[in-house]
């Protein structure tokens, strides 16, 4: 099945018809789930009759994984992007324009892993602010899917969480791969909870404080506990 194109690069057409199929359903289904959504009511929604509608995604399912699968394809290319240009750790600003951390630079000059897990954070942190819609569908509705695109889903997200497992191992070679692997889940949880949260803050600090907690998640996985003093072995 095609899939809509979420390149930061190259956006789509604004205003399109199919763009507006799916952004009417993406609300939609993120208000009410996708039971409590018929064709029709995404078809109002988006100003587009029936026959028109069919003319872009032959039922609703097609639009759930159209929704589902472009957002796991982004999440993967743009994470992929963002990790093969993470900044050095000299100061030199990162794709979003913020600073990059303080570290060792590589010793072919690559990213260290402290500079790509940082960019990585930051991508996922403006995925979950500018998209709690799909996040909302994704955690609702995966199971509503037809089952070759669950597969897709799944393979995606699959090569998604394993890019922040190597850097995480990279960063603490220490770390057992399914330790890495429940880290990386775990600060998934943190950022993806946002639209859930009633939140006053505004988006920038939202965002820094997101940063921040994503980050001392993934790295406190690789902290190593102090020893046991006297007192705890008694």
């Amino acid at each position: 099945m095609p899939t809509v194109s979420f390149s930061l690069e190259k956006p789509p057409p604004a205003g399109s018809r199919r763009e507006r199929i799916l952004a009417a359903a993406a609300r939609l289904m993120a208000e009410r789930g996708y039971h409590g959504v018929s064709i029709n009511d995404i078809g109002r929604a988006a100003g587009v009759s029936g026959p028109a509608l069919y003319k872009h995604f032959p039922s609703k399912q097609a639009i759930l994984g159209e929704l589902l699968i472009g957002i796991s394809e982004r999440l993967l290319a743009e994470g992929t992007r963002r990790a093969a240009a993470a900044p050095s750790p000299d100061g030199t600003p990162s794709p979003d324009g913020t600073p990059s951390p303080d570290g060792t630079p590589s010793p072919d000059g690559t990213p260290s892993p402290d500079g790509t897990l940082d960019a990585l954070v930051r991508w996922h942190v403006s995925f979950a602010l500018d998209s709690p819609e799909l996040i909302r569908i994704h955690d609702r509705d995966l199971t509503s899917m037809n089952p070759a695109d669950a597969r897709t889903v799944r393979r995606l997200q699959r090569g998604y969480v394993e890019l922040w497992v190597a850097q995480l191992r990279a960063r603490s070679p220490e770390l057992a791969e399914g330790t890495a692997r429940a880290a990386v889940h775990a600060t998934f949880g943190l950022l993806n909870s946002t639209p859930y949260s009633a939140v006053t803050m505004s988006r920038p600090q939202l965002a820094d404080l997101l940063h921040r907690l994503g980050l001392a998640a993934l790295l406190a996985a690789g902290a190593r506990r102090p020893a046991p003093g006297p007192a705890a072995t008694r």
